[in-house]
C-alpha cells in the first residue's frame, strides 16, 4: 500500500482525481448549486445571481496574515488569499467593500496559482482561503496547476459556514483545515441579518460533513494545525447570535474537543449603524455570558478572541 501524502491533495493529483473534481465543480457553474442559496443560474454564459460572480475570480487581496488563531498563523503567518462577493449578505460585514461591493483584481485560475507559488515561497504555514465558497471550481482548477508546479502547502477553508454538502464532497480530500463560521442559532436572525435562508440546518449539516472529513483540529509539535476542524462564533449585540445554543449544540453533537474560536470583534460597520439591535459593540457582560456558555458547554479546547479595551462597558455597575 502506496504512502498517503501530505497535504491530502497531493495524492489525488496523482490519481487524477483532483482534475477530475476540478472538472465536475466547473460543470455545477452552468446551473450553479454551490452554495445553498441554489440560484441555478448559468455562470458560464456570464450570469450572476446572489454572490455576483460568473466565472471571472476576484482577489481582494493576498499576503502573509499574522492575525488569525494562533493554530493557523503560527510563527511564520498564514498565506491568505481573500476573495471578493460572498453568497451572504450580513448587514454588519466588517470586508463588506469586497464580499459586498466587489474590490479586487480580476484573475484567471492561472494567475491564482501563482499567487499560491508565491506564498509558498515566502514560508508560510498553509493557504488561507477566506470567502472561497463561491469560487469552490475555480479553486480547485488553480490548484491542479500549482501543484502540478510543486504546490505542498495545507489549506484552510476559511468559510461562513454556509455550504452546499455536495460541494463540500468535492473538497474531501482537498482540504484539510476547516475554519467555518458557526454565526446562528435562529433562521430568523440568519435571514434578517445575512439574507441566508435556512442558515441553521444548512450551518449544522455543514459543520457534521466538516467534522466527518477531518475530525477536530489536531496540531503539531509546534503547535500549528495539520489538519482537522476548528469553528469560529462571533458573540453579537442583544443575542442575535445565540451563542449559547450554537456552543451547545457543538458539544453535543460534534464533541467537546472540538476547539472553537469565540470572539467579540464585533462592531457596527456598513449598513448596521442604521439597525437598532446592531448599532453598537458589544457590553462586557455580553462575552462574560459567552465565556461562561463555552465552559458550561464543556469546550475545554477552544480559544477566546478578545480584546478587552474595545469592549463596551457601559453597562457595567
Amino acid at each position: 500500500m502506496a504512502e498517503l501524502l501530505y497535504p491530502s491533495y497531493l495524492n489525488l493529483l496523482a490519481s487524477g482525481e483532483l482534475q477530475r473534481r476540478a472538472d465536475a465543480a466547473w460543470e455545477i457553474l452552468a446551473s450553479c448549486t454551490i452554495c445553498p442559496q441554489n440560484c441555478k443560474v448559468n455562470r458560464l454564459a456570464g450570469k450572476k445571481a446572489v454572490c455576483k460572480s460568473a466565472t471571472e475570480i476576484i482577489v481582494g487581496s493576498w499576503n502573509v496574515h499574522r492575525r488569525e488563531e494562533p493554530p493557523i498563523s503560527g510563527t511564520r503567518g498564514a498565506g491568505t488569499i481573500f476573495f471578493g462577493h460572498c453568497q451572504a449578505r450580513c448587514t454588519y460585514c466588517q470586508n463588506y467593500w469586497l464580499s459586498q461591493d466587489g474590490h479586487g483584481q480580476r484573475v484567471t485560475p492561472e494567475r491564482l496559482a501563482h499567487m499560491m507559488l508565491l506564498l509558498q515561497k515566502r514560508r508560510v504555514h498553509n493557504l488561507d482561503f477566506v470567502t472561497p465558497t463561491h469560487y469552490v471550481p475555480q479553486i480547485l482548477q488553480a490548484l491542479v496547476i500549482a501543484a502540478e508546479r510543486g504546490l505542498k502547502l495545507p489549506i484552510v477553508y476559511n468559510c461562513a459556514g454556509y455550504e452546499n454538502i455536495e460541494t463540500l464532497k468535492l473538497l474531501d480530500g482537498v482540504v484539510d483545515i476547516y475554519l467555518p463560521d458557526a454565526k446562528y442559532a435562529d433562521d430568523k436572525h440568519a435571514l434578517r441579518t445575512s439574507k441566508m435562508p435556512h442558515y441553521v440546518e444548512s450551518n449544522r449539516a455543514t459543520l457534521k460533513e466538516m467534522y466527518r472529513q477531518v475530525g477536530p483540529l489536531r496540531l503539531d509539535d509546534e503547535g500549528i494545525g495539520v489538519r482537522g476542524l476548528l469553528i469560529r462564533h462571533l458573540v453579537m449585540p442583544n443575542g442575535i447570535a445565540g451563542t449559547r445554543e450554537v456552543l451547545q449544540w457543538i458539544a453535543d453533537e460534534l464533541g467537546p474537543d472540538t476547539p472553537v474560536s469565540v470572539m467579540d470583534q464585533y462592531f457596527p460597520a456598513w449598513k448596521a449603524h442604521n439597525d437598532p439591535t446592531l448599532n453598537r459593540r458589544l457590553h462586557w457582560s455580553e462575552y462574560r455570558e459567552a465565556v461562561d456558555a463555552m465552559e458550561a458547554a464543556g469546550l475545554t479546547e477552544g480559544f477566546l478572541q478578545e480584546d478587552l479595551m474595545e469592549l463596551d462597558t457601559s453597562d457595567e455597575v
